[in-house]
C-alpha cells in the first residue's frame, strides 16, 4: 500500500478535481491522508466524505510541518507527497514505483511542466501552459475553468500520458519536481523527516539526499521519473487571500541552513532543467 499525503487550505474546486483523478488513475491500494489547515470552505468535510483520513488543524501550518503530521499517520511503505493542485496520470503510482525500483531510488519525483526530458521541450510545454492559463484564467479558477485548462492543454490526457510512459519507460534524470515526491519509508532512516524550518522543502530534501550520498554512499540522488507525468496548475489557485502560516516565525531561508558549496549542488540540478 502507498500513503498519499496532501496538505490543503481551502481551494475546494481544485480539491474535488484532484480526488476525482486520484481515484480514477491510482492502480495500487492506497490511503489518502489530508492535512486540512483550517479550511473554511468545507474542504475538510468533503475530503472526509470522499473516504480520506483528515487531520484537522486549527491553524494554517507550513508545508513541511504538514507533511510530518501526515507521516505520523501513514501506514504505507511508499510515501507519496502530492500537492492538491495536480492531475495525476493513469497508473502514475505504479509507473513511479517501477522506476524507483529499477534504479534503486529512495526518493524520486514525477516529471511535469516544470521539467521534462530536455530544456527545449520543457520551455515549449511551459509556453503552451502559460498561454492557456492566461486566457482561460480570466474567467476564474472554479472547477469548470480548471477542467477546461486541462482539456485544452492535453486534448487526449490518457493518450498523452501513455505515449510518455512508452517513450520514456524507466528513464530518469537527476533533479526534482516538487509537486509529487515519492519516498521509500526506509529513506526516513537515512535523511530524516522534512525540516520544519524550510518552506522550500523539496529543495532542502534534494540537498539532504545529495549530502547523504556524499557522506555515506548508501543513497542515490533524487531523480525525476520521465515516464511519470503529473500536471501541475502551478500556483494558479493561490490568487486569493491566504491565511499566514501559524509557524511562519520559525521558517528560514535555504541560505541560512546551507553553505554556498552545498547550494552549488542545487544550482547544478536546476541548471539541467
Amino acid at each position: 500500500m502507498i500513503s498519499i499525503i496532501t496538505a490543503v487550505h481551502n481551494q475546494l474546486p481544485m480539491n474535488q478535481l484532484f480526488v476525482e483523478h486520484l481515484k480514477a488513475n491510482t492502480r495500487q491500494p492506497y490511503e489518502l491522508i489530508i492535512i486540512d489547515n483550517a479550511s473554511t470552505d468545507g474542504s475538510g468535510e468533503w475530503f472526509a466524505q470522499a473516504g480520506a483520513t483528515v487531520l484537522r488543524n486549527r491553524e494554517n501550518l507550513s508545508y513541511p510541518r504538514s507533511q510530518n503530521l501526515g507521516i505520523e499517520r501513514a501506514r504505507g511503505e511508499w510515501l507519496m507527497f502530492l500537492n492538491n493542485d495536480v492531475i495525476v496520470a493513469p497508473g502514475w503510482d505504479q509507473t513511479l514505483v517501477d522506476s524507483m525500483r529499477h534504479h534503486d531510488l529512495d526518493v524520486a519525483t514525477s516529471c511535469g511542466i516544470e521539467r521534462i526530458q530536455t530544456p527545449e521541450a520543457t520551455r515549449a510545454l511551459r509556453r503552451r501552459w502559460q498561454a492557456i492559463r492566461k486566457v482561460v484564467g480570466l474567467a476564474g479558477t472554479g472547477r469548470r475553468q480548471l477542467r477546461w485548462m486541462h482539456r485544452l492543454m492535453y486534448p487526449d490526457w490518457p493518450g498523452f500520458c501513455h505515449e510518455r510512459q512508452q517513450q520514456f519507460r524507466l528513464q530518469v534524470a537527476n533533479g526534482f519536481v516538487g509537486n509529487t515526491v515519492a519516498m521509500r519509508r526506509a529513506a526516513l532512516d537515512k535523511v530524516g523527516l522534512w525540516d520544519e524550518r524550510i518552506q522550500a522543502a523539496d529543495f532542502d530534501l534534494y540537498l539532504r539526499v545529495a549530502k547523504r550520498r556524499l557522506s555515506h554512499g548508501d543513497i542515490r540522488d533524487v531523480h525525476i521519473a520521465l515516464d511519470c507525468f503529473v500536471h501541475h496548475y502551478i500556483r494558479l489557485t493561490l490568487r486569493g487571500r491566504r491565511t499566514p502560516f501559524a509557524d511562519a516565525g520559525q521558517l528560514i531561508a535555504l541560505e541560512q541552513k546551507w553553505s554556498p558549496e552545498d547550494l552549488a549542488l542545487l544550482d547544478a540540478a536546476q541548471a539541467r532543467a
